[in-house]
């Protein structure tokens, strides 16, 4: 390997590191800010923001990386989750689904983002997808965890969220483009 090759090596593996990290902090920073709601168990949160944007900056491997960073710190015990908790049993709870499903979010938005590079319309349409595969998780296990019909836990999980984050996708499809521009004209 040259010097030269070597160099671009190490630069790319420090960039990978640098920005992975700082997406999964903020990830760590914003997921834990929480609005509960008592028509459900399932609190407001700015998680799915967090993840549009770790992918948006990110793309899909990288942006996929940093969502499984941040469900393992959360499982090892940080409180990363909603309301400041973390640990297994955040995982195995009624709202253990969506957080699983921010993985498939995070695959789902980058895989859309891959297929059709710097399209916006493709990166919405790959959030909204996402967070339906995000949803369809969720509801699923908080179904199962709460003895719940689908038809209910989709009513108390899903339901009453869409409007906000119809507002999350819109904002993370006006502030995602320039702060990928951002990024990349700093790491570039």
């Amino acid at each position: 390997m040259s010097a030269k090759t070597d160099f671009h090596t190490r630069l790319n593996r420090t960039r990978f590191l640098t920005l992975t990290g700082l997406m999964t902090a903020l990830t760590c920073i914003i997921g834990p800010l929480s609005l509960p709601l008592p028509v459900s168990p399932v609190p407001i949160t700015l998680t799915n923001f967090a993840v549009y944007m770790a992918v948006y900056v990110l793309g899909l491997r990288d942006g996929t990386i940093s969502c499984l960073i941040y469900l393992c710190l959360g499982a090892a015990g940080l409180p990363v989750f909603s309301a400041f908790s973390g640990g297994l049993a955040k995982l195995a709870g009624p709202t253990g689904g969506y957080l699983i499903g921010f993985f498939f979010l995070a695959l789902v938005q980058g895989s859309f983002m891959r297929g059709f590079p710097g399209k916006n319309t493709a990166a919405i349409a790959g959030m909204i997808l996402g967070t339906t595969v995000c949803y369809f998780f969720g509801t699923l296990w908080l179904a199962w965890q709460m003895g719940l019909s689908f038809g209910a836990a989709l009513a108390a999980g899903v339901i009453p969220y869409l409007p906000g984050d119809g507002v999350k996708i819109a904002a993370a499809a006006l502030i995602g483009p320039k702060l990928q521009a951002a990024v990349r004209k700093a790491f570039v």
